[in-house]
Formats: C-alpha cells, structure tokens, sequence
C-alpha cells in the first residue's frame, strides 16, 4: 500500500498539521538508525532518562494520549496502575499482532520507521520500572518481523539497549516475538498467553495485566501506534501534542483508507477529521460511484452509511454515531456491493478465528454465519433475519473478550441501515450476486 501522509488534512480547531508520525517515512532508508538519528531518533530518550519516571507517566496523562488500538484507553493511566516497590519484575508488552480485517496503519509504521517504536519502547519501560520488553509481531508480516529485529539489534549495537544505557544505569532487553496467525491474539490477554507458550485464549478478567500480567507479574500492553507516539510528546511537551486533534482525543492518528477510493493508503490527520475530508486526500470514491457504507475501525466496528460523512472521527464521535473509533480501519464500499455479502464475508471470518473457549461465541458466530451462506444462496426467509438478532443479542457481552462482541457488530449494524436487503433476498428467493461486482 502507498504510505501517504494526509498532511493537508484539517481539524477545526487547529488548521493544517504537520506529519508527526509519518515525518519519516518518505525519506531515504528510512528504517535504518543513520536516518533515524539524522531526524531527531533518540534524542526523546536522552531527554527522558534525565526524567524521574513518575514525570514521565504523568507527561503522558497531562498529553491525554490514547490507546491507538482500538479500545481508545488513556496510556498514561495504563502506565500509573502498575504498582511499585512490589518485589515483582515489570513487563512491557507491545501489541503489534494487526488481524483486524481493514487495519494496516501498523506493519508500515513498522516498516518505514521501526526506531519510533524502540525508542518509544525504551522510553515506556523507563517511566514503568521494566527491564524487559516484548514487541509480539503477526507471524504473516515476515518482512515486519525482520526489520523490527533489526532495528532492535542496531539498538544494542549503539548502546540504546542492554546495559547501563547512555551511562543511565538503566537496563533493558527487547525481545522480537513472531506470532502464529491467530487473530485471537490481538486480545491483550490472549496474547500473554502466546508468550507464555500456551495456547493462545483470552484469560477471564480481573485481575488485569496491569497487576497479573505476564508471568503473573505486573505488565503494561500498548499498541504499537501508541507507543510511537511517545518519543513525540516527550519533545514536543503534552501542550503541543494537545494542539492536534479534540479536547477529549488529542494527537495525531494513521487513519487506513481501504476499498473503493482512488488512492487507498495511510492518511496521517488530526483526530477529529471527518470521513469527507479524508475521502478528498484519498482523491475520492473510484470511478465516481457513490458511497453505499464504510466501517470507521474496521469490520468489528458497527457500520456507517453515506449520512456520516461529517462524523467527526475521534473516540467521542465516533460512538455519538452509534459506532466505534476502533483502529481508524476506514473501508469503503460503493453501491456495487451487497450489504449482506460484505457481512456474511465478515462473519466467516470471525467464526473461523474464534479461539472456542466461550460458547456463545463459539456457537453463536457458527451459527450465524450459516444463517448468511443460507440467506445469500437464496434460500432464506423473513424470520432469518430475526434468528440473526436473537443470536448477535445472545453472544453480546457474554464473551470472554470482545471477538463475540465484534462479531454482531456488522450484523446489527447492517440490519439497522439495510434491511431491506436482507429481506430482499428472502422475497425473491434467490442468491445476492452484487458482491462479485466489488
């Protein structure tokens, strides 16, 4: 995909922003650490291991960073719950697992720029009191994985990790973990699992990571956007990274744009920008066919229809709208495409990566996903799209993680907007074709 930064893009209160995140990625070798130090790399963390670590946290919170992952959490909060002086080692996690259908803002962040994230790595585990840190890659994203392992052996080549780093008496090791393709790991706390070398399921919550985390000891999980933007605000300060976005989620974002737009990319903007606005960076909507849905945060998020278009695309807007922020995995479908199609193809998806420990999730998305194929090969009826309610209703919020909840989502949502398609299928008694336009 095309690394494009959407340096022009504009948010009310701010105007144009200058690529934060992105700044890199145009240039020369970007991923080396020669160009990572040519263009300010590391010079956060010489700032930051003269810092007290609590003014690190607290820089964090006073920033109002939020978790680029998807749940939208407050770092700085995650990062104030591990407890100290507990005898107990502390563990920083990266979430770098990116399996959410749509998302791709973080394997080229990690490709153009990988030294953001070990920077950003280094600085987290000094304000957490860890002195061991795991960057959890998806095991498809072979390339991924290598550049990020080199990016970390240049790291301890240069004296940035291991011992006594920069003459600080701090410590870390960084360790480069390959996963095995399950989208279940994405879940925090499946993903301590994988780690640990057990089977990747989510574990029942509390206690949460931040207390009984990985190895049973006190551990911090962020995303690798998150994380990447800490080097940022330690230099810039937390009033300048307030200067972007909304009050209540500031900062800039990698917003993926994916589906039928004419240049389908990475839009580095405020948050807060609208779905117009991006689509006018994107070059707008291929061939000139209009805009039918598109998913804010990726396929687990509730869908959206043309009527959005000026939702503004932060935490709170997005849910104002009865959706999801999510991972900013904005796909784009046109009117060539059938709804129930694009939902069934969602559905299959997360029936296939159901790790099975819960039963409504292991049941309900089965059975829902045998509703849809039934339904789309014409052999549905009215009250199919009832059963499809009472199933979603009955896996919603009874999951061990939010795999079940994301699963109804595109379901409900698209019932909600489109139901006329549904039971279009069933009245003509005939299989939907549309989504072979797509």
């Amino acid at each position: 995909m095309n690394a494009t930064n959407g340096a022009d893009g504009r948010d009310a209160r701010v105007g144009p922003v200058t690529p934060v995140l992105t700044k890199r990625w145009m240039s020369p070798r970007s991923w080396t650490l020669k160009t990572y130090e040519q263009l300010e790399g590391y010079t956060a963390l010489r700032k930051a291991l003269r810092a007290h670590p609590d003014q690190l946290i607290q820089l964090v919170k006073d920033s109002g960073l939020r978790g680029r992952g998807g749940a939208g959490f407050p770092a700085g909060m995650k990062w104030g719950f591990i407890p100290q002086n507990d005898g107990k080692p502390h563990y920083l996690v990266i979430n770098a697992d990116e399996g959410e259908p749509g998302t791709c803002k973080d394997v080229p962040l990690m490709m153009a720029d990988p030294h953001s994230l070990v920077e950003g790595v280094i600085i987290t585990a000094y304000a957490i009191r860890s002195h061991y840190a795991a960057i959890y890659v998806r095991g498809e994203a072979l390339h991924c994985i290598r550049r990020v392992h080199a990016a970390v052996q240049e790291a301890y080549r240069a004296g940035y990790l291991g011992k006594d780093i920069l003459g600080s008496g701090f410590d870390l090791d960084v360790v480069v973990h390959a996963g095995a393709g399950a989208y279940i790991c994405g879940e925090e706390t499946a993903l301590l699992d994988s780690l640990e070398g057990k089977r990747g399921q989510p574990r029942l919550k509390p206690p949460f990571p931040a207390t009984a985390g990985l190895y049973s000891a006190p551990t911090v999980v962020n995303n690798v956007e998150t994380i990447a933007s800490v080097p940022y605000i330690v230099n810039g300060g937390s009033g300048w990274f307030r200067t972007m976005g909304t009050e209540k989620s500031p900062g800039p974002k990698i917003y993926s744009i994916t589906g039928h737009v004419e240049r389908p990319g990475q839009y580095e903007a405020p948050l807060g920008i609208t779905l117009r606005e991006l689509l006018k960076l994107a070059g707008g909507m291929k061939d000139n066919i209009p805009l039918k849905f598109w998913t804010p945060g990726g396929s687990s998020t509730p869908l959206l229809t043309a009527e959005h278009l000026d939702v503004p695309l932060d935490f709170e807007g997005a849910a104002e709208a009865g959706s999801m922020l999510g991972t900013t995995a904005i796909q784009v479908f046109n009117e060539t495409v059938s709804v129930p199609w694009a939902v069934m193809k969602w559905t299959e998806f997360y029936e296939h990566e159901s790790c099975g420990k819960c039963t409504p999730c292991r049941e309900g998305t089965f059975w829902l996903a045998q509703v849809l194929q039934r339904m789309l090969r014409g052999e549905g009826t009215p009250e199919d799209v009832e059963t499809l309610l009472d199933v979603c209703d009955n896996i919603l919020g009874r999951s061990f993680c939010a795999l079940g909840d994301g699963a109804t989502s595109p379901i409900t949502s698209a019932i909600k907007y489109f139901r006329h398609e549904f039971l279009e299928l069933c009245e003509k008694n005939q299989p939907a074709l549309a989504g072979a336009q797509s």
